[in-house]
């Protein structure tokens, strides 16, 4: 971990340095999964949230939980001065590509406006790395399958231009001051541990809402154009597995990498195929509600994800459909109204 200093790190665990992590966004799905993951390796998180999109419950209990707000300098700062991490992971965004083009300031203040208030703070204590969890949509609607990380990022909608002005500003402190930035930059997260899963509101997502029509909550799915130039007419997504993608953070710690990485299958299931399988988990009817093509939706996305496998050394294990939605419908089964069951 040579890079960037080490400080509070001093324990070994399994042959392994424990790292003190400052984690942003950890009532949130992504982050709670990571959350979990690093405390089952035995390293120090503190998760840093406002709990405003996230929940409480979803916050891992052997973590320590400061509340607060990225678009509060002082106490971003504050909060970093206290804790003086051996590291950044930062989830904590608005996520919601309709929302961002209903009201563009709001994600430019937070996603970008907090993210440079961490990353002042981090400058200010020291701090190196940090593993920034960026997306897919830095890329807009690419005409090369699959996407690579040097493809042009040429975003279309305001989430994905707040996500790519952040990478922006570290890259140049990366340049200036010799941070560490790693963007890891990712698909369609989904799947569920056996204590945490996905619960948004409003729920944008295919497979919780597919689920939801299995758990009675929803008369059927609507599926959005069937007329697409693919296999069965229907979009074609790649799919990774909540597991896979907080393993992919943890390796980005450990490892003495910086820039994107691109984190996918290289291949992906259409939204029938996704039906198909809940109706096979399940062993419900689920009923579809075609619905024309919705403005703007690319017939196929999916990763070329070759640099995280070999810089990384991160494979997928967890990201085939059948699994995904199994551990999904176990969640939601045990959690039918989310984290308020």
């Amino acid at each position: 971990m040579g890079g960037f200093g080490l400080r509070r790190a001093e324990r070994i665990c399994y042959n392994r340095i424990v790292m003190n992590i400052f984690l942003t966004g950890g009532s949130g799905y992504i982050g709670s999964v990571t959350t979990e993951l690093l405390c089952d390796g035995g390293h120090e998180v503190v998760v840093f949230d406002n709990l405003e999109r996230g929940h409480l419950e979803a916050v891992d209990p052997r973590a320590r939980l400061m509340v607060g707000d990225l678009r509060d300098a002082r106490c971003v700062r504050d909060a970093m001065r206290a804790v003086r991490p051996d590291a950044v992971v930062h989830f904590a965004a608005y996520a919601l590509v309709g929302e961002s083009m209903q009201n563009p300031m709001m994600y430019f203040d937070n996603n970008l406006g907090g993210g440079l208030h961490l990353l002042e703070a981090m400058l200010q204590t020291g701090v190196r790395k940090i593993i920034f969890s960026s997306t897919c949509a830095t890329y807009g609607q690419p005409e090369v399958m699959p996407m690579t990380e040097t493809l042009p990022q040429k975003p279309t909608n305001p989430y994905g231009e707040s996500k790519l002005m952040l990478e922006t500003a570290l890259r140049w402190e990366q340049e200036r001051r010799g941070i560490q930035p790693v963007f890891l930059r990712y698909f369609n997260a989904c799947g569920a541990t056996e204590k945490y899963g996905e619960d948004h509101e409003p729920e944008t997502h295919i497979i919780p809402n597919v689920l939801k029509v299995a758990l009675g909550q929803a008369r059927a799915v609507p599926v959005f154009g069937d007329d697409y130039e693919t296999l069965d007419g229907t979009c074609i997504r790649d799919y990774i597995h909540i597991v896979d993608l907080a393993r992919a953070h943890i390796l980005a710690l450990e490892k003495e990498v910086a820039g994107p990485f691109n984190l996918g299958t290289g291949s992906g299931y259409s939204v029938k195929q996704v039906i198909e399988t809940c109706r096979e988990v399940t062993g419900h009817e689920i009923p579809v509600e075609m619905s024309p093509r919705r403005p703007g939706d690319p017939a196929c996305l999916v990763a070329g994800a070759g640099k995280a496998r070999e810089q990384l050394g991160w494979t997928p294990v967890r990201s085939d459909m059948k699994t995904i939605v199994q551990d999904a419908w176990n969640w939601h089964q045990r959690h039918p109204r989310g984290y308020r069951s």
